[in-house]
C-alpha cells in the first residue's frame, strides 16, 4: 500500500514539474528569442533587413538565390520577388521565414510650409440663427430638421457650390411665399426636407436661419512627393472644420507656398503656432483632392524643392522604423526648410493602416529655444531615419509640447492612391 501511495505522489510531483515547465517555457530566454522571430518578412529591392538570431552558434540561416542573400545577419534584397529563409540546427529545419521583396520604391522628402484652401462639398452649416419676424423670433433651418455639420448640396435640385449660389433661391422664394426643397448631406445619408425663408424685420433681407461657409484656409507641412506619379502627401492628420469640428469634405482645393513670419512658443497645456502668411493670388504649386485623418492628398503642378534633401530617398515600412535619434525637415522662418534633431521614443509595427504610429521628442537645442517643441504648422513635417523617409509629425502632447504623435509614411502612401505592393502583387501572380 505504501508503495502505491509512493508511486502516486511520484506522478503528482513529475506533473507538477512538467506544468512549471510547460508554464514557464515561454518565459524562457531561447523561447522568446525563437518567438520573436517572424513568419513572414517584407523589405524593398537593394535594401538590407536585419535578420533575427536564435542565439546559438549551432543555428544556421540558410539563405541565398536569386531574390535575397544573407550577409551578417542580414538580408539582402537582389530583386524584386517572394523567396524564404530557413532557421536550420544540426541539418534539421527549425523555422521557415517567408520574404517578400518590393520592387525599390522612393520618394521626395517634403518639409516646406504650405498654404492650404479648401472649398466645400456644396455648403457647409456651422450654426443656427433666430430670424426676427412680425410675429415674433422663429429659427427655420431648425424647424426644418437641419443640424449643425449638416451639408447643403441642392436647392430645388440645383446643384449649390458657393455661398453665394444660395441667396437668389432665398430671395425668391421668400417674395413667392414658397417653401425651398434642400437636399442635404448628414454623414454618409443623403435626405430631403423643406426650408422656408422668413423676412428678418430688422436686417430687411429673407432669411433661412442658418450660417454657412464654403471654404477653409489654414497652413501646414508637405511630407513627400513621388516624382512619377506627381502625388504628394502633406499635413499627416484631417483638416476639420473649425466650429462643428467634423472633417472637411472637399470640392476641390489648391495649395501654394506660404511665409512663416512668427511663431508663438508652447509650453505644458498651451500648444504653440506657427504664423505664416499666404495670398490667394500666390502661385499654386498643387491640387488637393483628398482630405482623409492620413493628410491632405493631390498632385503637384512641378516638382518643389527643400534645399536640403532633393533627391528620392527610399521609404521604411512601419515594421522596419526603430526607437532611437532621427531628423525632421521643417520651416521655422521665411521659406528656408532646415532639419532638426528627434527621438524616436516609440513604434508600433501596424498590419493596417492606422494613424499615431510613433511617439516622438523634439531634442534639438535650436528647435526648442525656437518653437517649444511640436507647434501647430509643424503637422506634416517629414521624419528621416538612417536615409529613409519614415513618417511625419502629426499631433503635439498638450502637456508635453516636446512629445507628439507621428503617422508612418506607408499609410500616406496609401491615402495617396499610391500602391508600394501592387507591382509586386502583380508579378507574383
Amino acid at each position: 500500500m505504501n508503495y502505491l501511495k509512493a508511486i502516486d505522489i511520484g506522478r503528482k510531483i513529475i506533473g507538477l514539474l512538467l506544468l512549471i515547465v510547460v508554464v514557464s517555457a515561454p518565459f524562457s530566454q531561447p523561447i522568446q528569442t525563437y518567438l520573436s522571430v517572424p513568419n513572414d518578412i517584407t523589405m524593398f529591392q537593394h535594401q538590407s533587413q536585419a535578420l533575427p538570431t536564435l542565439g546559438s552558434n549551432s543555428v544556421k540561416v540558410k539563405a541565398g538565390d536569386e531574390i535575397i542573400n544573407e550577409e551578417a545577419n542580414a538580408l539582402i534584397g537582389n530583386e524584386a520577388g517572394q523567396s524564404s529563409v530557413m532557421y536550420e540546427m544540426a541539418g534539421l529545419p527549425i523555422k521557415k521565414v517567408n520574404v517578400n521583396v518590393l520592387e525599390d520604391f522612393r520618394v521626395i522628402p517634403g518639409g516646406q510650409s504650405i498654404g492650404v484652401k479648401l472649398h466645400t462639398l456644396g455648403v457647409l452649416v456651422v450654426g443656427h440663427h433666430l430670424v426676427e419676424t412680425s410675429s415674433g423670433k422663429v429659427s427655420p433651418g431648425e424647424d426644418a430638421d437641419i443640424k449643425i455639420g449638416d451639408i447643403l448640396l441642392k436647392i430645388n435640385g440645383q446643384e449649390i457650390k458657393q455661398m453665394s449660389d444660395v441667396a437668389p433661391f432665398v430671395e425668391k422664394a421668400g417674395k413667392n411665399k414658397d417653401a425651398l426643397k434642400v437636399t442635404m448631406k448628414r454623414n454618409e445619408e443623403t435626405f430631403e426636407t423643406s426650408l422656408t425663408p422668413h423676412y428678418d424685420e430688422k436686417d430687411k433681407k429673407y432669411r433661412i436661419g442658418l450660417y454657412i461657409r464654403d471654404s477653409a484656409a489654414g497652413i501646414g507641412t508637405m511630407t513627400f512627393y513621388h516624382p512619377d506619379s506627381k502625388k504628394y502627401g502633406a499635413l499627416g492628420h484631417v483638416i476639420s472644420d473649425m466650429d462643428t469640428k467634423k472633417p472637411i469634405e472637399i470640392h476641390e482645393g489648391t495649395i501654394v507656398r506660404s511665409n512663416v513670419t512668427s511663431i508663438d512658443k508652447g509650453s505644458n497645456g498651451v500648444p504653440g503656432e506657427k504664423h505664416a502668411r499666404f495670398t490667394a493670388q500666390k502661385e499654386r504649386i498643387g491640387t488637393i483632392t483628398r482630405n482623409s485623418p492620413f493628410g491632405i492628398f493631390g498632385q503637384l503642378d512641378k516638382q518643389i524643392e527643400n534645399g536640403l534633401m532633393d533627391k528620392p530617398m527610399p521609404i521604411a515600412l512601419s515594421h522596419q522604423v526603430k526607437e532611437g535619434p532621427a531628423k525632421i525637415l521643417t520651416v521655422v522662418k521665411g521659406e528656408d526648410v532646415k532639419s532638426f534633431d528627434v527621438e524616436i521614443v516609440s513604434t508600433v509595427p501596424q498590419k493596417f493602416p492606422a494613424t499615431k504610429g510613433m511617439i516622438i521628442k523634439i531634442t534639438d537645442p535650436e528647435l526648442l529655444k525656437l518653437t517649444g517643441g511640436i507647434v501647430q504648422g509643424m503637422s506634416g513635417s517629414p521624419i528621416i531615419q538612417d536615409g529613409k523617409v519614415i513618417g511625419a509629425v502629426t499631433h503635439v502632447f498638450v502637456n508635453d509640447p516636446t512629445s507628439g504623435y507621428g503617422v508612418h509614411i506607408e499609410w500616406m502612401l496609401h491615402e495617396a492612391g499610391i500602391d508600394i505592393y501592387n507591382k509586386q502583387k502583380q508579378k507574383a501572380s
